[in-house]
């Protein structure tokens, strides 16, 4: 079993993390890709409209640096706001994160890594595809493995039935071995927890993961290498994110923690909460709330019907019924426009009017096509 610290133990080995709470570089972003009103498939970088296809094209899925198109001759293309890459010139299936693309034939899995291809299974059955890592099961050998920082691994192999991992993070899985001992990977190391019959409910995010310990009865993290208690009790609901994770405490209390310091978010019960990459986003009391690099901004006094975050980003629809934006701390109205539809790609906004225009918000500045 692996030892756990408290979190004061964890404080005293660096005063450092006395004052940590967020340390975020500004994201820039690579590929924001649009079909434009005339059906020609765009990619908006550095404030400028690039055609990328002279053809219209058949779909895309993209990613916050990488896209994936197939061309009007049934070809996939990756395209990473530089350069385009054929991967195949048949129907396939695949799948794209920000920074990572996978395609499947037959029973063949391949994937582009900042334009290193690499073919990971012959003969893979499920897989998972996220920011930094490709977790898949190969049959051959009836093993799970990770694709990571260039390597593969192999996380565990069985006899019998393959059991799927516990959860997958963007850089980091968390899994139970075939002796029932839960395990974490994490930068292509493997780190032992407890032996339990059954999984853990583990909620992972980047570089860090949460989970009631059902041995000890406590709350605990993995973080910076280290499992440590993060609360005496179980608690309600806990989420993570990159670095830290939200939970609600047994008051119903919505608490944030990094790297041994607790921020207490709100005392009055959020009714409704969300945590993705860098930000944090709750309702209390009719208004709505976000929490992102130590500080904590009022962005509405409504309810947004509908919102989507990423990043260091938070759309949502606005009170008007057209979009609005919290980017990196600053509040920008984009449109008033009805029915418009938004998407994030890393730090920039990309907002469909009804009519097939575009507006994009980029380092706050609105740019329209």
């Amino acid at each position: 079993m692996a030892q756990k610290l408290s979190i004061f133990d964890s404080m005293k080995k660096s005063i450092l993390f006395l004052f940590l709470l967020v340390s975020i570089s500004s994201f820039s972003q690579t590929v924001v890709p649009i079909l434009d009103f005339n059906g020609f498939f765009k990619n908006f970088q550095d404030g400028y409209f690039r055609q990328v296809e002279l053809q219209r094209i058949k779909e895309f899925k993209a990613g916050d640096n990488i896209c994936a198109y197939v061309d009007f001759r049934g070809n996939l293309i990756a395209y990473d706001g530089i350069s385009k890459k054929q991967l195949a010139n048949l129907s396939v299936e695949y799948r794209v994160s920000d920074n990572l693309l996978t395609w499947k034939i037959g029973e063949t899995l391949n994937m582009w890594d900042t334009g290193r291809i690499k073919t990971l299974s012959f003969n893979v059955r499920n897989y998972w595809v996220r920011d930094n890592i490709i977790v898949f099961e190969d049959m051959r050998y009836n093993s799970v493995n990770v694709y990571y920082n260039g390597r593969i691994y192999t996380l565990y192999t069985s006899m019998g039935e393959l059991q799927p991992p516990s959860s997958v993070g963007e850089n980091i899985v968390a899994y139970q071995d075939n002796g029932d001992f839960n395990k974490v990977f994490w930068k292509g190391q493997i780190f032992e927890l407890d032996v339990w019959q059954t999984p853990y409910d583990f909620q992972t995010g980047t570089d860090i993961l949460a989970f009631n310990d059902p041995i000890n009865g406590t709350f605990a993290v993995f973080e910076n290498g280290e499992f440590l208690d993060v609360e005496e009790f179980h608690v309600n609901k806990y989420r993570a994110g990159r670095g830290f994770i939200v939970f609600e405490n047994r008051n119903n209390d919505l608490v944030y923690y990094q790297n041994g310091e607790v921020i207490q978010l709100t005392n009055f019960g959020a009714s409704q909460w969300e945590v993705k990459d860098d930000v944090v986003f709750w309702e209390e009391n009719g208004f709505a709330y976000v929490f992102y690099n130590g500080v904590k901004t009022e962005i509405t006094r409504y309810i947004p019907k509908e919102y989507e975050l990423k990043n260091g980003v938070v759309v949502f629809r606005n009170i008007m019924g057209g979009v609005s934006a919290f980017v990196e701390g600053k509040l920008y109205e984009i449109t008033n426009q009805m029915n418009s539809e938004f998407q994030i790609y890393g730090n920039t906004v990309l907002v469909e009017l009804f009519n097939n225009s575009y507006i994009v918000l980029w380092k706050g500045k609105n740019y329209r096509i």
